[in-house]
């Protein structure tokens, strides 16, 4: 794919994004950074705030498939999945494949199912795959889970574990807009005609294209160092319990070569990989004495004191 069009597909693709949520350059940015890195990704904040309809716009934003799955308490990993039924024949059993097997699957309010029903995602967002039955099926390509989770402390909800979380390549919080975007959106909508899509912008083999191409921008070694002294520092670091995984380092290298591509550079620079870092690093780190999913405040803290005491490559 050509410089020139891939610039221009990433910048309809970011428009698109911006017309419906307002305000937020910086969460669509990391967004679709993540999408293009192929990474899974995690929205958490208040009800309210554009969690689904930021979910909805990247996946409109290509022409594959979308499913939505609604977690709740009663969920079951069949209704995520899928299952072996009795065929037309009534002699052998078929596979009926879930919401899953789709390009683009939104978990919603995932905190608010049991952890069976959490559990039933980590084998396809690892391995882009799923197990039924001793039975192995390949999930579509490009294969992505966009989640979106209440605060934790709201009443229903099952935290997620460190296993899952370290699954997700980036959670990041929309918060309230500003006072100009919240007021353009109270003028221009109302809660029956508030926009839910935007044009399909990207084909399934352009995504794939694309994730090649993205792929292929240069990381310099001394790039590669620094963000394993990033990873080792969170591995040894007074106030943490557990550090990141090589999954997280190689999931903030990638994030840092797709915003590269966005800002239309063929190789990493310290910037890129300093922007990334506290969204694709914070919720994969844990403060002595915090569950998996408290003290996010604690971590980001850490995670810029990191940041700031490691020399960045000139």
């Amino acid at each position: 794919m050509e410089t020139a069009a891939l610039s221009s597909l990433l910048s309809s693709f970011r428009a698109n994004i911006e017309s419906i949520l307002l305000g937020k350059r910086e969460v669509v940015d990391l967004a679709m950074a993540s999408f293009l890195a192929g990474g899974h990704i995690l929205l958490e904040d208040v009800p309210g705030t554009g969690k689904t309809t930021l979910a909805k716009a990247l996946s409109a934003g290509i022409s594959g498939t979308f499913r939505r799955v609604q977690f709740t308490g009663d969920l079951l990993p069949q209704d995520i999945i899928g299952m072996h039924i009795l065929g037309e024949n009534r002699k052998t059993f078929v596979f009926s494949p879930g919401p899953l097997f789709a390009n683009i699957v939104l978990a919603d309010e995932i905190n608010r199912g049991n952890p069976r029903s959490q559990s039933a995602l980590l084998e396809a967002m690892s391995e882009r795959q799923v197990t039924v039955d001793n039975r192995t099926y390949r999930l579509p390509d490009p294969f992505l889970v966009i989640a979106t989770q209440n605060p934790y402390e709201q009443h229903g909800t099952y935290p997620l574990p460190e296993s899952q979380l370290d699954r997700f390549n980036m959670r990041l919080r929309i918060d309230y807009p500003d006072s100009g975007s919240e007021t353009r959106l109270i003028r221009e909508n109302s809660i029956l005609t508030i926009r839910n899509g935007i044009p399909s912008s990207l084909l399934p083999a352009q995504i794939i294209a694309l994730r090649e191409e993205i792929s292929r921008v240069a990381v310099h070694d001394s790039l590669i160092g620094y963000i394993q002294r990033i990873a080792s520092a969170t591995r040894s670091h007074p106030a943490l319990r557990l550090g990141i995984s090589p999954r997280c380092a190689i999931g903030l290298k990638n994030t840092a070569q797709a915003l590269a591509r966005m800002g239309d550079r063929n190789h990493v620079i310290p910037e890129d990989i300093r922007r990334a870092a506290p969204a694709v690093l914070c919720h994969r780190v844990f403060p002595k004495g915090a569950s998996a999913n408290a003290n996010t405040d604690a971590a980001r803290s850490i995670i810029e004191e990191i940041l700031s005491t490691i020399p960045a490559p000139l």
